[in-house]
């Protein structure tokens, strides 16, 4: 299958922390070495796809800077696609700050420019074979979610951290197949309105150590978090992985059931390593591992 992955990509500066939140005070040492990665949400659903055999490749704007160089060879050396279109305002960052519990603040600059909208030759024509493409919520990626799906193209985005009224979202809650969301924030009945007024058949609420929760028009299935096996180092990421790992097992023809077993194998696996080519599960790995048993059913 062919992946086409619209914006995410960056640097993160991972700091890690005490506790959340940090005490206000003039320094504070961190509990370990600040790192740079090239990462953010794109990139890392770029990577778990790449990881589990599927061919990928990634449109987005990369700045004309040193954080943009980095991006541009990270994924020469990784064998996955990338058009960059000049950023305007530089490349993305954002500075993580990690507890030790996997709990994470993340600051983040996306440079955005009010009115940009991405150059035609650079999703014009689209890369040959594409299936599937997830769409991050970067405001000029809104636009492009018509054409898209006018190609015949199944579409899927993850809304992060959205409270269910935030308009910034909408477009892209109302305009893909398959929709993932933090549970963190939602309003209730907000997964309900998605199926009722866009396009999706699906509706996946992520929360974390508590599992994740399939909502269809027929009902709520629930999949309990795994255990990862290993001790959680860095939780950046994992959202991503379990968003790869459901569409790759979705566009494959898989049940709804399989794909919320691999999804969250895919993404406890994630939280054992730093972000990063690593990090991400690959299909020997996910093809072997003991995945979850009988799912919970709730009628809607």
């Amino acid at each position: 299958m062919t992946f086409l992955v619209i914006g995410g990509t960056g640097i993160d500066t991972v700091v890690p922390v005490a506790d959340l939140p940090v005490l206000a005070a003039d320094s504070a040492r961190p509990q370990g070495p600040i790192e740079d990665h090239v990462s953010h949400t794109g990139t890392c659903v770029a990577l778990a796809l790449h990881a589990l055999g599927e061919r990928v490749t990634v449109i987005d704007t990369v700045g004309d800077d040193e954080p943009g160089r980095r991006v541009r060879a990270a994924f020469e050396g990784w064998g996955i696609g990338l058009r960059a279109a000049p950023a305007p305002a530089g490349t993305r960052r954002a500075v993580n700050l990690m507890s030790p519990d996997g709990r994470r603040l993340s600051l983040y600059d996306g440079r955005d420019v009010p009115g940009y909208r991405l150059p035609e030759k650079y999703h014009r024509p689209l890369p040959d074979g594409i299936r599937h493409v997830h769409v991050t919520i970067i405001d000029w990626a809104r636009h492009l979610i018509p054409e898209l799906r006018a190609a015949g193209l199944t579409v899927s985005t993850d809304l992060h951290d959205w409270d269910g009224d935030n308009p910034h979202h909408l477009d892209f809650a109302l305009g893909a197949d398959v929709v993932f969301v933090s549970g963190v924030q939602l309003a209730a009945g907000a997964a309900g309105r998605i199926l009722a007024d866009g396009v999706a058949t699906r509706v996946v609420v992520t929360n974390g150590g508590e599992g994740a929760d399939l909502h269809t028009r027929d009902g709520v299935t629930h999949r309990d978090a795994v255990d990862p096996g290993a001790p959680i180092v860095d939780t950046n990421g994992a959202g991503d992985a379990f968003a790869a790992a459901f569409l790759s097992a979705w566009l494959s023809g898989s049940g709804d059931d399989e794909c919320l077993d691999q999804a969250v194998v895919a993404g406890a696996y994630a939280c054992t390593a730093p972000v990063g080519a690593g990090a991400f599960i690959d299909r020997a790995g996910l093809d072997a591992a003991g995945l979850p048993g009988t799912p919970e059913r709730h009628p809607r």
